[in-house]
């Protein structure tokens, strides 16, 4: 018999980054400010040639995501929640939507939940009785009513959703593509469903995974080492929020100095904060 050799699907992160292309819908693992794949897009905004008109399509939005608003390649957002939960709003996202520089696709935890499952079923819409009674589907024209063919009752149909690109921070990978992404899962493990493509950047990758496994590796396009990967958000049980970062990273916004923040965070000093963020 012939030896198959093992999939081992790491990848550089410039590698990983160069898979975002223009015009693409992105899609952003974790929880507000748990578990977010800050080195990602760290890495996405180093490049050269960034990507431009994005779509990003999230479950909940936090700093990262503001990252990307503030560097303008984010064309228009799609979340339920887009904000940095104790620490307030989210400064250049809030600014954009003030100034009209941003499209806005409104979306609550159900029409994401809904639309996620249609896709996942293969169907072209979901319905449901969200957003019944609100002014919801004003702002969402796209969001139908549709009658129920056994009892004649009114309900909404929820578009399925599309996404191209979609990048998870695990606390472990394997080289397959295996991940476990541990607590609070929001609907990551869903978007790794319905995306094109998946990137997981991961703590620890390790040969083969032999705990709980959220993340299919027949679902994973490329695997990312990346210790530290979502800080300053958390990764429990690794680490915590870093509070202190968050709030230099709010004061550089709020005094019109991201492109400064910015900077230093696509430089070496970047990586010395972090570190030395792990041993104070």
């Amino acid at each position: 018999m012939a030896h198959i050799p093992p999939i081992n699907r790491v990848v550089s992160m410039p590698e990983a980054a160069s898979l975002v292309q223009s015009g693409s819908i992105l899609g952003l693992g974790g929880v507000t400010m748990y578990r977010r794949p800050v080195a990602f897009v760290r890495e996405l905004l180093r490049r050269e040639d960034r990507p431009h008109n994005l779509t990003l399509l999230n479950f909940t939005s936090g700093y990262e995501s503001d990252l990307l608003v503030g560097a303008g390649v984010i064309q228009k957002t799609r979340t339920c929640y887009f904000g940095l939960e104790i620490f307030g709003l989210a400064p250049m996202f809030t600014q954009a939507a003030n100034r009209g520089e941003i499209q806005i696709m409104e979306e609550t935890e159900a029409s994401l939940a809904m639309g996620i499952r249609a896709t996942m079923s293969g169907v072209g819409f979901m319905p449901a009785c969200a957003w019944l009674g609100t002014d919801l589907p004003k702002l969402r024209p796209d969001v139908k009513t549709v009658q129920d063919p056994y009892s004649g009752e009114t309900l909404m149909a929820f578009p399925a959703l599309s996404c191209d690109v979609a990048v998870i921070h695990a606390l472990v990978a394997d080289k397959r593509g295996n991940a476990q992404i541990n607590q609070n899962r929001g609907v990551d493990m869903e978007l790794a469903m319905i995306a094109k493509q998946v990137i997981i950047t991961a703590e620890k990758i390790v040969d083969v995974l032999d705990k709980e496994v959220h993340i299919p590796a027949p679902v994973t396009t490329a695997v990312v080492h990346a210790p530290f990967g979502a800080w300053p958000t958390s990764c429990y049980p690794d680490y915590a929020v870093g509070g202190g970062e968050i709030l230099r990273y709010i004061d550089a916004c709020n005094g019109e100095d991201f492109d400064g923040y910015l900077a230093t965070l696509l430089s070496a000093e970047w990586g010395q904060r972090v570190v030395y963020s792990q041993n104070a």
